[in-house]
């Protein structure tokens, strides 16, 4: 039995594992921003009832972080088809590199949005004057996950530049 695939065996392994770093990894971080924030606006709750909604932003910035992931996790399995097209080890460490950078970009996003949620609506609920401070703080903790989507996608787009078909 002959096989009709041409490219690198083992490289689509690669490139799955990148699609799956980006996801797991951009979760995780939305997951613990998600809860650690969630912690501090339960207890900011109990003492001031009023400012809940305002206080769920981190919450909501934290949960757009698995959507960065997710986007990029997109992007790499549509690259991956080595039936219609040669996929080659570059293409393979392409994508994985891609879905790590997105990936742990955003846990560590995710970790920052989740820390500086957590104590900025507990402040906040003290010192209502801290809430721009608490979210410029967030925006620049967002940031660093659109940085690591945006070269994510740049990673990403390089795969299938490594021979001229």
């Amino acid at each position: 039995m002959t096989s009709t695939f041409s490219g690198d065996e083992t490289a689509p392994f690669f490139g799955f594992l990148g699609a799956a770093a980006a996801l797991v990894f951009s979760c995780m971080g939305a997951a613990y921003g998600t809860a650690k924030s969630g912690v501090g606006v339960a207890s900011m709750g109990v003492m001031r009832p009023e400012l809940v909604m305002k206080s769920i932003v981190p919450v909501v910035m934290a949960g757009v972080l698995g959507i960065y992931g997710l986007i990029i996790a997109v992007i790499i399995s549509t690259g991956i088809n080595p039936k219609t097209k040669s996929y080659y080890l570059f293409d393979g460490y392409a994508h994985l590199s891609s879905g790590l950078a997105c990936g742990l970009a955003g846990l560590s996003a995710g970790m920052a949005i989740g820390i500086v949620g957590d104590a900025g609506v507990r402040a906040n609920a003290q010192q209502p004057k801290l809430f721009v401070g608490m979210i410029l703080i967030l925006i620049f903790a967002e940031a660093l996950a659109l940085y690591g989507l945006i070269v994510g996608i740049i990673l990403s787009s390089r795969a299938g530049q490594s021979r001229a078909e």
